[in-house]
């Protein structure tokens, strides 16, 4: 097992890193963090005198996309965060152990991290039938989930499955699958959706709590919010022409070619809450609005039931490129007009109300 007393500096020390180096990689981590300069100082003050944070990872019922996207992390890179930021001690799909030496391995870290450890999940229980439709280490997943759970510091739910459920739970939803939050209820649980996340989104909530040994800040629906707090049709590059009312009618017609919006082609970026517009993918290569195909909501609650990808689902209004600065500006004015006009009206209707009645004769003094 990884020695989680260990800080982040003396393992990269060891490792022949040279303290000009680990700053920049401070400076680089705030950046991606989204984080001021001054940042830079605290996260390598705390990477220089905070053990590092032990981390379980458990596989319920998906695909392992979650895993394939974390190991392509750029900023920082994985190996960084792997070997040196946090201890994972268990991990049965990239782990060299198997079997019966692993369950020995987890059940060490558990006892031996009770209370410290971060519980990351991938993928969701099947609760129906005693949760026989996935069955890990010899008995139904679920209970390797409350097991692990009990004794964790906080929850982390990696990917759609974990968070809302996803394909698993689609509709009829024959085994039951579930998110971790309908099955644990007394522990923080960190929603991080996506099918998969973003991998720098997945390290950087990592570096994050190593960094302030607190959990980020998080939205109504448990999604941290340095990453879930804008839709990706806020910083979508197509957004001025979605504004414009240019949008691709079919598949690679000219409209496509000019890189028109997708919105009627189904794409769900004003109603999906994710940073993919600003960070991207592979490195910040690109994106799918960007590769020509309409974001699928994948980070939302029930992508899979809400009908076709290719469906425009929504009524979203914008100005429309038959409108001029001059029109939009008339437009403005009248509601503007009409408002002014109204309030007035009120406090036209509040004077007369509260005008004292001068006919009263006043009341006698004694």
């Amino acid at each position: 097992m990884s020695g989680a007393t260990e800080t982040l500096y003396s393992v990269i020390r060891r490792q022949g890193i040279t303290r000009r180096s680990f700053h920049k990689f401070c400076s680089l981590t705030a950046a991606s963090l989204g984080l001021g300069p001054l940042a830079a100082s605290t996260i390598a003050d705390a990477l220089e005198t905070k053990p590092r944070v032990p981390v379980i990872w458990l596989h319920g019922l998906e695909c392992t996309c979650c895993s394939e996207s974390f190991i392509r992390s750029a900023h920082p890179l994985i190996k960084d965060t792997l070997l040196s930021m946090i201890s994972l001690d268990y991990d049965d799909t990239i782990m060299a152990a198997a079997g019966e030496q692993a369950e020995a391995i987890l059940e060490e870290a558990r006892a031996k991290y009770k209370g410290k450890y971060v519980l990351a999940v991938e993928g969701n229980p099947p609760l129906k039938q005693g949760g026989m439709f996935c069955i890990d280490g010899g008995k139904p997943f679920v209970e390797k989930l409350r097991s692990m759970a009990e004794e964790s510091m906080a929850i982390i739910a990696w990917g759609t499955c974990a968070s809302w459920g996803c394909v698993q739970a689609a509709k009829p939803n024959p085994t039951g699958a579930a998110p971790i939050d309908q099955v644990i209820k007394n522990k923080p649980i960190i929603k991080v959706p996506g099918c998969p996340p973003i991998a720098e989104v997945m390290s950087g909530l990592v570096t994050f709590i190593t960094t302030f040994g607190k959990l980020p800040e998080l939205d109504r629906q448990g999604r941290p919010k340095m990453f879930y707090s804008e839709r990706i049709h806020d910083k979508c590059y197509r957004r001025s022409h979605f504004d414009a009312g240019q949008f691709v009618e079919e598949w690679d017609d000219e409209c496509a070619r000019k890189g028109y919006c997708l919105y009627k082609m189904g794409c769900k970026g004003p109603t999906t809450y994710n940073a993919c517009s600003a960070l991207r993918w592979n490195g910040g290569v690109s994106f799918p609005i960007q590769s020509g195909h309409g974001c699928l909501s994948c980070s939302e609650d029930g992508f899979w039931d809400k009908g076709s990808f290719y469906d425009r689902l929504t009524t979203i209004k914008q100005f429309g490129i038959e409108k001029n600065a001059d029109q939009i500006g008339m437009a403005a004015a009248g509601v503007v007009g009409l408002t002014v006009a109204a309030h007035a009206a009120v406090t036209a209707v509040k004077r007369l109300t509260n005008k004292p009645d001068r006919t009263a004769r006043p009341s006698k003094r004694n």
